[in-house]
């Protein structure tokens, strides 16, 4: 329980530097909104990704080296993340017509339910050494 805490916080904040990077790139920049959710989700994804290696899956850091874990990471929540966002954007804002904010929120909580389980099975699994070496888990 205390890690699907962590895990929600830093989406909470992702969420926060998603919906800013969005904000910026479509009404500030006006890039088409489809490449702004695809350029806002990464900086989520990779904002997601510090947080969750320096604290959410701390102790299974050792499992792997960080560029496994961020090749993980990306192949797995950046994945499930942009395709979420961009086909649901594309139906809400693109058809529907609905605002785009509203709309990638929307996206963003498709997807979180997933994404955590991703994470928690693949990239960030413990260590064969670690649960071997965990009499609880023999």
């Amino acid at each position: 329980m205390k890690r699907w805490l962590k895990f929600n916080a830093v989406g909470c904040a992702g969420v926060c530097v998603q919906l800013a990077f969005l904000a910026v790139l479509k009404s500030g920049l006006h890039v088409h909104y489809l490449l702004a959710t695809l350029l806002a989700v990464e900086a989520a994804v990779l904002h997601n990704f510090v947080w969750h290696e320096l604290w959410t899956w701390k102790d299974r850091t050792g499992a792997g080296s960080v560029l496994t874990h961020l090749v993980g990471f990306h192949l797995s929540n950046g994945l499930v993340s942009m395709l979420t966002n961009l086909v649901i954007m594309r139906l809400l804002v693109g058809r529907a017509h609905l605002p785009y904010l509203a709309s990638n929120l929307a996206a963003i909580a498709a997807g979180s339910l997933l994404n955590f389980f991703l994470s928690d099975l693949v990239v960030f699994r413990p260590s064969r050494i670690a649960v071997s070496g965990d009499p609880a888990r023999r």
